[in-house]
């Protein structure tokens, strides 16, 4: 799953701009597959240190502004619907 979302935003991506996703040290970011994806598509990994939860605050506070701004405000008839709304997001 982590993938196939990983693989949305790279399609999505315009530009050549380089990218570093930021995780915790979940397994799932930790795989061989999600790192050999991230390399085989130039991504930069980006995780945060162990037992330091301050390294989320940003994506944390992001989310949270995009839950306020956008998703709460909203009745999406349809799941794509709520997709393209969130792709949308400034």
């Amino acid at each position: 799953m982590v993938i196939r979302a990983v693989q949305m935003a790279v399609w999505q991506r315009q530009g050549c701009h380089r990218v570093i996703l930021h995780s915790d040290r979940g397994s799932q970011f930790r795989s061989g597959a999600y790192q050999r994806y991230l390399v085989a598509n130039g991504l930069a990994c980006s995780m945060s240190a162990v037992d330091h939860c301050g390294d989320n605050a940003a994506c944390e506070g992001f989310f949270g502004l995009l839950k306020r701004e956008r998703i709460y405000r909203s009745n999406y008839p349809t799941l794509d619907a709520a997709n393209t709304d969130v792709f949308e997001y400034n």
